[in-house]
């Protein structure tokens, strides 16, 4: 098995895929075994990295060596701080979107109800509506407690309470980034959108808050997670957005495009609104953590611009834990609250508007 040296950069990161090799700049170094052969999808998801890592000058290098292997699965090991395993919560390969359960087929129906539904003009007035911020006021600390009811009925990976995932994509980070705080508090907040499924916000049908986000206004592109869906959606018979850039112009950055509405559109309304310090990268991070399409297939980077290079590389960090650290092992949130509180009192004013 290949054993993988990744080296986040503090800049941009490029493959030599000639030689199979890539020399790395940063400091920060972390060991992962690869794959093994038949979890094609975490194979597709790491060679697409590599790829997108090459359009964005992204290095990695890759050394050949034995890894241990336990019960039959092969671990990933971060240099003994996040260890990310093989397989979700399900026992199964993470976001395997054909994998035989129970959960895999009401996910499938999740995506055909909201490939159907989710139309240019139908995000157009939601954004007008929930961009009024005039459902309630609560801190952010309460927005998490208000997620303990809540389960992701389009994710694959886990079907815990969302603030079980918050939390263990937060102290993944905080292990790896000690130093970036905004992160941690990044990986606290990034799904709190999920609220818009609560009876205070609404009660939104799922299709309309969870799942994987795309463009509106242009062409569907066939990495969306099943695409075949969209043959129903009413957009289909608009020609404009049946082509390549549709109503944008290529390189206008993804702050002009409309994406797919829910959770992560509304988050980012909330934490731009309410004035969080949070750095710009945390708020495209929160805005395109499910835009799925483009930083795990590489679509759609035709309307980036300059800025959003320069951020999607936060995105393709983040990622990591946001998708790795779905598991069943439990956050002590007693233990780590007040360090999430001192966070919040940095970033955010004491209540928002939501």
């Amino acid at each position: 098995m290949a054993m993988a040296r990744i080296l986040f950069p503090s800049q941009y990161l490029c493959v030599n895929k000639t030689k199979n090799t890539a020399q790395i700049g940063s400091k920060r170094s972390i060991q992962v075994s690869c794959i093994s052969s038949n979890q094609e999808d975490l194979l597709s998801h790491r060679q697409t990295s590599y790829n997108h890592a090459e359009e964005f000058g992204l290095q990695v290098e890759v050394e050949e060596k034995k890894v241990a292997s336990f019960n039959g699965i092969n671990e990933h090991i971060f240099d003994g701080v996040f260890e990310v395993s093989n397989i979700n919560a399900f026992g199964q390969s993470f976001r395997d979107y054909n994998a035989e359960s129970e959960r895999q087929k009401s996910v499938e129906e999740f995506y055909r109800v909201q490939h159907i539904n989710q139309t240019y003009d139908y995000v157009t007035k939601m954004r007008k509506e929930y961009g009024k911020l005039n459902k309630i006021e609560m801190s952010i600390w309460d927005c998490c407690e208000l997620l303990n009811d809540v389960v992701d009925d389009s994710d694959p990976d886990l079907d815990e309470p969302q603030i079980e995932h918050l939390l263990q994509t937060a102290e993944a980070i905080r292990k790896d980034y000690p130093n970036e705080d905004w992160l941690h508090l990044t990986g606290l907040i990034h799904d709190l959108g999920k609220v818009l499924l609560h009876p205070s916000f609404g009660e939104l049908p799922q299709w309309a808050v969870v799942g994987d986000t795309f463009p509106l206004g242009c062409a569907f592109d066939q990495s969306i997670v099943h695409h075949k869906y969209f043959k129903d959606n009413p957009d289909i018979n608009n020609i404009i957005y049946n082509t390549k850039n549709g109503v944008y112009e290529q390189g206008c950055g993804l702050n002009k495009v409309v994406m797919s509405w829910g959770h992560d559109d509304y988050m980012y309304l909330v934490a731009k609104e309410n004035g969080t310090t949070l750095p710009y990268a945390a708020l495209f991070v929160i805005r395109y953590h499910s835009f799925y399409a483009l930083h795990k297939s590489g679509a759609y980077t035709h309307l980036m611009n300059a800025d959003d290079k320069e951020n999607i590389k936060w995105l393709n960090i983040f990622n990591k834990y946001d998708l790795y650290s779905k598991s069943n092992v439990r956050i002590d949130v007693e233990k780590v609250k007040p360090y999430y509180l001192s966070l919040i009192q940095k970033y955010f004013p004491k209540k928002l508007r939501w």
